[in-house]
């Protein structure tokens, strides 16, 4: 990733079209999860306990949002792999989701911070 301050990959196609972008803040992460239907669906907070050696996530979801899972997931995996405070926002929405679907989406955001994780010079 070099010098670069920002990252972003898109990856999917169709409703499952997702962009992850990740922008450094200080010594933390800002992530945002979304696809064409984006919204403020769910926030997340992740930090890593160094005498714990584990990551605390809490998440906040708007009333009737379900994206609650998408930005755990980014929050704690990107935190867990750099040591960073971490904050993902995710405003994923597929009408009528099946859970494959969500499966799958979950696969693919999985996909693209590992994709991060592999670019970025700035990890720990």
């Amino acid at each position: 990733m070099g010098r670069m301050d920002t990252y972003e990959l898109t990856r999917g196609e169709g409703g499952a079209k997702l962009r992850f972008s990740v922008q450094y803040l200080g010594d933390g992460l800002v992530a945002c999860v979304c696809n064409e239907n984006a919204h403020l669906g769910a926030v997340a907070l992740a930090e890593y306990d160094y005498k714990e050696e584990r990551v605390s996530t809490s998440v906040i979801t708007r009333l009737g949002h379900k994206d609650d899972a998408v930005a755990q997931r980014a929050a704690y995996l990107l935190s867990k792999n750099t040591k960073r405070p971490t904050c993902v926002i995710a405003s994923v929405h597929i009408a009528s989701i099946t859970e494959e679907e969500i499966k799958s989406v979950l696969e693919t955001v999985d996909l693209m911070v590992k994709d991060f994780l592999r670019h970025s010079t700035r990890v720990s």
